[in-house]
């Protein structure tokens, strides 16, 4: 019986995961504490690579429950206090109501965000404007939204075309039900056609992945550890857009620039055509769908663009927290648009609330980070360099550091160590402005490289569309691989030749100012 019992447990201990993932998890929970013993430096640095492990494992495991146990054990041995956890999270309370409510308040704009891309994908007949027009539109997208919200509503489109392709193709009605999961009951000839579908979709899915990284590193609200630098450093919307300037505009440019050749040249498994049986079926059910159009429906797509309009203009002027605008947005799109079913509501806030959760277990390592003041020799060490050199250093430690882990944990916790040097005097605040551009856009770019690094890449690959389309963990490696060479190239060689010219003129221009010597992080 004792021994079924332990079985039983082992079983439910983190559900589906791999037995020897299991054993990891328990190996690191029982070392942790005797490590602790022997030494807390140590023992904080386990903490941390153990921590690292569970994101680049998401697949097998979401990291919220394994890294939620790591960190309640800290806490209860004394790497750090629930004090301290809570300190953590109320500085940087912004982030979290943006993931709750901007997320949530974007759920409430679909409609709009799926006609625009619903009419792109049939309109546009060349590839490679089509790939581009996905590239750019994602980008602009995720400047303004978080890119996780924009990557989710992509999904949602591509999986609606992929359904109906499946349906029509098996010989079904638009309102007819069908599992399009399963190929059985699709005629051979179909099926041909549905392999080009899926490898066109897959193209679209990884260029409009990489277009919420050239969009999302540009602004204050493009990625949660954004948000996070720009308070830290006090920026407000317009400031933080026009400091990462230097950087993220050529890498914008040679990523549209890398979209183009890819598509072009056929490279990295790019530049599958859209067959054209599967063309006219898309074209007819979006004809049939505009038939359908109510008048009620074309008012809920008015309101929805005035919102959007709201939104850029809330954001710009930086009009309240990025979080509360969200709320509003929450709040207008249900009212003007009849959402009034709490359940309906509650269904806006499911896709980000276990990152949100997660987002509360990194400021948790943070805390003991800070605590057990495990950064500081890196942290002084590369502060040994100076100028360029300096900048180069934090931009490639960033982004190796994102490659495996997640860009979010990386940001913050690097920011929060510069911001202490600044405290204690070892930098000027000109000086901490420019290692803030350099570790925001370090997180941003060569995270790239693997799911792990980007959330909304994570969020693609975990998606139910993922398997539909074939795209595997070492696909989406692979197809990345090209962006992320460019991206980071591009983005070191603008940190090294132009980022301290740049920002030298852009203080010329009065378009961005000097920050008091005497002015310090935001607590």
């Amino acid at each position: 019986m004792q021994q079924s019992m332990v079985v039983a447990l082992f079983r439910n201990f983190l559900g589906n995961a791999p037995d020897w993932y299991k054993k990891a998890i328990i190996a690191f929970l029982i070392i942790n504490p005797l490590l602790f013993q022997v030494s807390p430096y140590l023992a904080g640095w386990a903490l941390i690579l153990e921590f690292i492990f569970t994101l680049a494992m998401a697949l097998k495991c979401y990291p919220l429950q394994p890294g939620g146990l790591l960190v309640i054990e800290a806490v209860f041995i004394g790497m750090t206090s629930p004090e301290h956890i809570k300190h953590e999270i109320v500085v940087n309370i912004e982030v979290l109501l943006l993931l709750i409510f901007m997320v949530a308040g974007i759920y409430f704009m679909k409609d709009l965000l799926l006609y625009l891309f619903t009419k792109l994908l049939i309109r546009l007949r060349s590839k490679t404007a089509l790939a581009l027009a996905f590239t750019l539109s994602s980008a602009v997208l995720s400047a303004f939204l978080d890119a996780l919200t924009v990557i989710a509503v992509i999904i949602s489109v591509a999986t609606g075309f992929y359904s109906i392709y499946h349906k029509v193709a098996s010989g079904k009605d638009y309102h007819h039900e069908h599992d399009h999961t399963a190929d059985d009951s699709m005629p051979m000839p179909s099926r041909e056609d549905l392999e080009g579908f899926r490898s066109f979709l897959r193209n679209l899915m990884m260029h409009a992945a990489i277009g919420t990284a050239l969009g999302g590193v540009t602004t204050m609200v493009g990625e949660p550890q954004n948000l996070i630098i720009a308070d830290k450093a006090g920026w407000n919307f317009v400031e933080f857009l026009v400091r990462m300037g230097p950087i993220t505009l050529p890498v914008l440019i040679a990523g549209l620039l890398t979209t183009i050749l890819l598509e072009k040249f056929k490279l990295f498994s790019y530049g599958a055509q859209l067959p054209e049986t599967v063309r006219t079926i898309l074209a007819d059910y979006s004809n049939h769908v505009d038939k359908q159009r109510t008048k009620r429906d074309t008012a809920k797509l008015m309101i929805q663009s005035l919102i959007a309009v709201w939104l850029v203009i809330g954001l710009a002027f930086h009009l309240s927290a990025v979080g509360l605008i969200g709320l509003s947005v929450i709040v207008l799109a249900t009212a003007f648009c009849g959402v009034v079913d709490e359940h309906q509501i509650g269904k806006a806030f499911e896709e980000a609330l276990p990152f949100t959760s997660l987002l509360c277990v990194f400021f948790a390592v943070v805390a003991v980070i800070i605590d057990q003041g495990l950064f500081t020799p890196v942290i002084d060490w590369v502060l040994t360099f100076e100028g360029k050199t300096q900048l180069v250093m934090f931009y490639l430690a960033n982004g190796l550091l994102s490659m495996v882990s997640d860009n979010v944990f990386v940001g913050s916790v690097y920011i929060t160590e510069v911001s202490t040097a600044l405290k204690h005097g070892h930098i000027t605040r000109d000086q901490f402005d420019m290692l803030a551009v350099a570790i925001n856009t370090g997180t941003n770019l060569p995270s790239v490289a693997t799911p792990n690094g980007q959330a909304a890449f994570l969020f693609l690959l975990t998606s139910a569309l993922a398997p539909l389309l074939r795209l595997s963990y070492g696909r989406m490696v692979y197809m990345a691989l090209p962006y992320t060479v460019v991206l980071t190239l591009v983005g070191l060689a603008a940190t090294y030749f132009g980022l301290l010219e740049s920002t030298e003129w852009l203080y010329h221009m009065e378009w961005i100012n000097h920050h008091s010597p005497s002015e310090m992080p935001h607590e």
